[in-house]
């Protein structure tokens, strides 16, 4: 008896649907294709133990599985319960009537148990738009699943229980979650806070103009000056992330195994901090089982990189394309597969190889031939994408022993948020612009227009200072949002003025 299971494999971050052909016959054989990789063809094992250990009786047929489109490689052990469910329903242990109608996931234990698989988000989505009545996968997944509204989900915690549902001698009531309350109460709550920094408000007023407008930012400062504390703290200045931004960063996770053991929904913007001996495939993603790297799991949020330059070169060159373009393509000889990068980088370096230079009361012991080699382990065309570029100096002892608290992440906030508004409605008809960051040249002329003393004022300061022909539209797009902040419709010259200070370390002028 031929009978038909439907299953899903992903793809990137969406997933694509497999049906699963099982067809019982005469013989002893067992046969499993379709591009299954080495997890998918050990199912066999789990399977025969699942039905001996539960009193089920494993066909003495020849069973042939054939997992379509087969030129789809199929990953990891989500296929076993649709594959068992298959031959029953071959075996006519099972009605084949209902099973066109739902999708169906799961690794089976040993006893039967059905154990949490990876993906389950957007496989949920995809049976939404497939038309199918419902899903069918583990309790552990239930809560991922239920986000998608239109499409019931049935969770069981064993074979059995999915088999008495299948035949109608069991109800399983599908799952439901507040998506509301789920998703709006927990985007105000954060470990830390800007309340907590003592001093340094050039730094804080930096990180506010760099949240307002979607800027990547590099803070340079010797050790202990606080440039990690202040990074942890930019998500909780960040506007809130909107329920299409939730999704897109809940598939992310779900399809990577981070998402957190009974979490529905990724309701606070990612901050992501690998070390810095990660390699490029970690960081861009890919590997022999595609999975999304740092860049992706921060999208939407932060990748904060700490000792820039400890990081290796090949590394971080592999960032530059996804960081213009926010989105990476990883192609292989076996597949290709796209990523979101939508991410605000940040980083930090020491000045030096000691950590010194320019210190204001601790003296540096490099040469000048190691600052700049130092400095070279940083690309020209990564710094052409970091809009602000922050010089930090320790916290002097009389600020450090203020007992009074600094303003807080929440009164940043509001005004990060008035000032995205802003640009919401200014972009509303340029696709794929959101925020003064992703301003493209030909909108910076209609967007960031500048008066004659402004210009004079910028041209000054590019041929004092000796800033790149690069520096001029960072200047200008940053002048944007600071303008934002202060609800201005035109760019003034005070704006221009702040946005200068904030490239004060472009590689030709440092230290002078």
């Amino acid at each position: 008896m031929l009978v038909k299971v439907f299953a899903a494999a992903i793809q990137g971050i969406n997933a694509t649907l497999v049906t699963i052909e099982v067809n019982a016959l005469r013989g002893i054989r067992f046969f499993l294709v379709g591009l299954p990789d080495n997890a998918v063809k050990e199912s066999h094992e789990r399977i025969q133990s699942a039905f001996q250990y539960n009193g089920l009786k494993f066909p003495s047929k020849q069973i042939i599985v054939n997992m379509a489109p087969a030129d789809i490689r199929k990953e990891g052990s989500a296929y076993d319960l649709p594959i068992a469910i298959g031959i029953l329903a071959a075996d006519g242990a099972i009605s084949s009537e209902r099973l066109g109608k739902y999708l169906i996931m799961g690794e089976l234990g040993l006893d039967g148990g059905i154990m949490p698989v990876k993906g389950v988000l957007p496989i949920a989505l995809k049976a939404k738009e497939a038309g199918y009545e419902g899903i069918i996968i583990p309790t552990a997944n239930a809560s991922e699943a239920a986000v998608v509204e239109g499409i019931k989900v049935y969770a069981a915690d064993n074979i059995l229980q999915v088999i008495r549902f299948l035949n109608g001698e069991e109800e399983i009531t599908p799952h439901s979650i507040d998506i509301e309350k789920d998703f709006y109460s927990q985007q105000s709550s954060f470990p830390f806070d800007f309340s907590e920094v003592r001093g340094q408000e050039s730094v804080k007023r930096a990180f506010e103009v760099a949240a307002a407008g979607g800027h990547n930012l590099i803070m340079v400062g010797p050790p202990g000056s606080g440039k990690s504390m202040m990074a942890k703290r930019l998500p909780s200045i960040l506007p809130p992330l909107t329920l299409q931004e939730s999704l897109e960063t809940t598939k992310i996770h779900s399809v990577s195994g981070h998402l957190p053991d009974g979490v529905s929904l990724i309701t606070q913007r990612p901050f992501r901090s690998p070390h810095h001996t990660i390699s490029s495939v970690a960081l861009c993603g890919g590997g022999s089982n595609p999975r999304p790297g740092e860049i992706s799991l921060a999208h939407n949020g932060v990748l904060f990189l700490d000792e820039l330059p400890e990081f290796s070169r090949d590394v971080l060159e592999v960032m530059r394309q996804p960081l213009e373009d926010r989105k990476i393509c990883v192609a292989r000889a076996s597949y290709k597969v796209e990523y979101p990068a939508g991410v605000m980088f940040v980083a930090s370096m020491n000045p030096c190889p000691c950590g010194y230079y320019n210190h204001p009361t601790k003296a540096c012991v490099c040469s000048p031939a190691q600052v700049q080699r130092y400095l070279n382990k940083i690309s020209g065309p990564l710094l052409d994408r970091i809009d602000l570029q922050i010089e930090i100096v320790p916290v002097p002892f009389e600020k450090i022993s203020d007992a009074r608290e600094g303003e807080s992440s929440a009164a940043i906030r509001e005004r990060v948020i008035a000032a995205r508004k802003i640009q919401e409605q200014r972009y509303a008809n340029e696709p794929g612009v959101h925020c003064n960051a992703q301003m493209p040249p030909k909108l910076i002329s209609k967007y960031a227009g500048i008066d004659k003393q402004s210009l004079t004022m910028l041209r000054t300061a590019m041929e004092r200072f000796n800033l790149s022909a690069r520096a001029y539209d960072r200047i200008l797009k940053v002048a944007r949002t600071i303008a934002d902040l202060e609800a201005s419709e035109n760019i003034q010259s005070h704006h221009i003025a702040e946005a200068i200070g904030y490239r004060n370390l472009d590689r030709e002028n440092w230290g002078n």
